[in-house]
């Protein structure tokens, strides 16, 4: 939350304090700093001692994140695709 809100104010007085003419060298100092932020969070994490079981057991939450909804999505759209599509083909073959 803490991240946000420093986020926020900084969004804030980048719109409303900072001159344009340092529009330059703050998008530099952007770059500097989330190369930094990138960096330090490698560091972080390489410095886990059991980053890679950590990491197999987040890749196996992504995919079951990814699969469940995306196998119930196509489980209630395709129905319903046909559904409606077959009654929009038929009004066209009626229309003409």
């Amino acid at each position: 939350m803490d991240v946000i809100i420093v986020m926020c104010m900084g969004v804030l007085v980048g719109k409303f304090l900072f001159p344009v003419r340092w529009k330059r060298i703050n998008e530099l100092l952007q770059t500097v700093c989330t190369l930094l932020l990138i960096f330090s969070m490698g560091v972080l994490l390489g410095s886990r001692e059991n980053f890679l079981r950590e990491i197999t057991t987040l890749g196996f939450q992504s995919i079951l994140f990814f699969l469940i909804p995306s196998v119930f999505s196509v489980i209630v759209v395709y129905p319903l695709t046909r559904i409606f599509l077959d009654k929009k083909r038929e009004k066209k073959k009626e229309d003409d």
